[in-house]
Parts: C-alpha cells; structure tokens; sequence
C-alpha cells in the first residue's frame, strides 16, 4: 500500500477521538481518526448487558448534542449511549477509519509514521492517542486456574446466566463492582463481595443530582488527587433510576461485605480486617458532601429543601461487627469470581520516548513533554478530575486543538 500522509491523527474512535476530531473541524484543521473496530467499541462489548451512566443525561454528554429522546435526569442504557456516539461522528462528518488498528507508532522525518495491521503506513505531523483509560484489564493473579472457579475481569461479565452454579465472589466496590454485584444478588444468586477504600457520594441531594453538587463545589476541577487517593475508588450507581450506594442495604438483602482480599492458599482466600474502616471511610465521604452542599446552598441563598433524614447513617451489619477474615471459596459454595480490579494502561505499541520511569505517558496537559507533536487525551487527572468523562474529555480536547493550531507548519 503506498505511503498516506495526514497533518493530524488521531488514534481511537471512542468518545476522546471523537471530542478530538470535532474540536480540530472547528478550527478547519485536517485529520483522521483511526478506531480498531467500531466508534465507541467499549460500550458495546466490554460491559455488561444492563449497564447505564452513572451520571444523568443532562450532564454526560457533549455540549453540541443533547440526548433528544430521554428525560434529562435519567440515566442512559449504554445501548443509547452507542448511538449518541455514532450520531455525533455523522454530525460533525468525523473522518473515523473504522476496523483499521494502529500497531506501531514510531518517528518519521515529518513527524510520525503509524503502521496498522491491515498493512496500511501513515505519515502525519502530530498525533493525539485517544485510546482511553480501559485498555488492559488488572487481573491480580490472586487464586490459580487450578482452583477450578470460573474467574473472569468485570469487563467480560453480561450477566448473571452467564455464570455456572453456585455462589459468586466479586472483587472490587467501586461503580462496576458494586452494580455487578447487585445485579447477581437480584437474581437470587449468593453474593460475597470484596470492598477496597471508597468515595460513596449521594446520588441526589436536596433535589440536585451528584454531578451538579459536584460541579458547584469544584470538584471536577480539582487539578490532582488527594494524598493518597489515587486509587480510591467511586461507588456511585445510574442503576433502577440513580440512586445512591448504601452497601449496607446490600447487607440486608442477603449478600456479604467482606475487606479487601489477600492470599490464597488450600482453598482459603484470606481477608483483611478492614471492612469496617473501608465502610466508615465511605461515610466519611458522603457526609463531606452534604456538609459541603449545605454550605454552599446557605452561602448562595439557593432556595433548596433541606433533607435532615439523609444524615442518618444505619447501624453496621453482622458482617461488618464480626467480618469474615477467611473464606473457604468450596466451603461457601463459590463457582465464579469476577474481577471488577480496574485496568492499566497499554502503550507498548508507541515505539517513541515519550514516558516517564514508570511508563506512563509525560505530558503537561495533554502536550507531550518529550516529543513534539505527540499528544493524549482522556487519560485520568490530564488536566483535572474530570478529564476520563465524557464532558471533561471535551474540555482538554479543546485545549489540545488550540495547542496543534498553534503550531508552525512542518518545515
């Protein structure tokens, strides 16, 4: 195939792609977009069948198109959510490349040379890698296949037919984890489920969904992780109409809350004493937000109804007061264990210097320090909590168009 030449690329055609390519048509600068399989291929097929946004309609979107066909405080099944996409690429005439898959990236005299499986080579001047923040799934190697349970990451689960007989362990509270866990629970499965430290915000308060209270606190601005948060988790659920995670309610419906997992040896997974600290911490979070929401409302004068009973914080169930700090997986009856660990990134196909000791990608901002003309987009905290969202994507995108805008033409 001969050499094609482009002035930007832009590699992945999910919601960062996209955000990318319509923020650079705005500013009639040219580019393709290169997506391995289809536009917003993750919602379709690495997430389970019931899956919705956690946040509203209102605010989990771009600013140039709004969800026409479903209340503005519902949350969006990620059906809708792939055909919001694939709406917005015709929209804006997004030159997306579908089905064509990038597998080395490495310097050219021009800039950069992209050669993709299909055989084809393409030169440009800049490019942005929009492959997201879910690229390679953690599995923690915990318990060994010869355990013989079903054991898979929350990225391959649908539902709970999928499953063989028996009990099932998931391991990981945070949104996935804890939604996955209450889907099994609903459909009269035994649940055990692992629970790491947390932030548990309110779905709604005083008549405000979370996404709003967070914004006019500013949180979504916040510019870096707290100490020692950086791999606190969210458990916030879009699920049966949003509501907020109350993991002892969990409890009383039957499933047991254990601590985070440790070893694994003759059949026993060993269990760490802190669940009950895991919980509080939790609680610790969600009251910050009331306390927060409650005084800005009273600083702004906003005409909001107060809601006392949202204080009230029920007492710790058995499993708490008396955790398990061993469980007997044949014993308990447990077939599956499903994963909700989180991902890593995968950048080894970059065959640039463009990372930093610990292999994640060194840029300010987006803008590559090391190499010029390389840029990412919609990795955590680039530019602010929000960045990995839908509408904070949009946000750097747009700093990222000013930044190739700026930039002389290549000699």
């Amino acid at each position: 195939m001969p050499l094609e030449k482009v002035k930007t690329l832009i590699i992945g055609g999910g919601q960062a792609g996209l955000a990318m390519s319509a923020h650079l048509r705005k500013r009639g600068r040219p580019h393709l977009v290169l997506e391995r399989d289809r536009i917003a291929e993750r919602w379709r097929t690495a997430r389970w069948d019931s899956l919705v946004a956690n946040g509203p309609a209102w605010h989990d979107r771009f600013p140039d198109l709004e969800f026409d066909d479903i209340p503005p405080g519902s949350f969006a099944h990620k059906d809708r959510i792939v055909r919001y996409f694939e709406t917005f690429a015709r929209q804006i005439e997004a030159p997306v490349r579908t089905g064509v898959e990038v597998v080395r990236l490495g310097p050219a005299d021009a800039g950069f040379l992209a050669e993709t499986r299909q055989g084809g080579t393409i030169e440009a001047r800049n490019v942005v890698v929009a492959t997201g923040p879910f690229q390679r799934p953690l599995l923690p190697g915990v318990i060994p296949a010869a355990a013989g349970l079903h054991q898979i990451h929350s990225s391959d689960y649908r539902n709970p037919g999928q499953l063989p007989e028996g009990a099932v362990l998931v391991v990981g509270a945070g949104s996935s984890g804890t939604q996955i866990a209450d889907e099994i629970l609903r459909a009269g499965r035994k649940v055990f489920l692992a629970i790491g430290p947390h932030d548990r915000p309110p779905i709604r308060y005083r008549g405000k969904d979370f996404c709003w209270w967070l914004g006019q606190l500013g949180k979504w601005n916040m510019k870096t992780p707290g100490p020692g948060t950086e791999h606190v988790t969210i458990a916030v659920s879009g699920a049966h109409g949003g509501r907020t995670v109350d993991f002892r309610e969990l409890a009383a419906r039957g499933m047991v809350l254990l601590g985070r997992t440790g070893g694994f040896a003759d059949g026993i997974l060993a269990i760490a004493p802190d669940l009950a600290e895991n919980i509080a911490r939790g609680d610790a979070s969600y009251l910050s937000i009331l306390d927060e929401a409650d005084a800005f409302a009273e600083a702004n004068g906003l005409d909001l109804p107060p809601e006392p009973g949202a204080r009230q914080i029920p007492q710790n169930p058995a499993c708490v007061t008396d955790p398990v700090l061993s469980l007997d997986l044949r014993s308990e009856g447990i077939g599956s264990v499903i994963w909700a660990t989180g991902y890593a990134l995968d950048h080894g196909w970059i065959a640039l210097d463009a990372f930093d000791e610990k292999g994640r990608p060194d840029h300010l901002g987006g803008v590559s320090r090391k190499v010029p003309g390389l840029y990412f987009l919609g990795l955590p905290w680039l530019t602010r909590r929000a960045s990995p969202f839908i509408w904070g994507v949009w946000h750097d995108a747009e700093g990222l168009a000013a930044h190739i805008a700026t930039q002389p033409p290549a000699p």
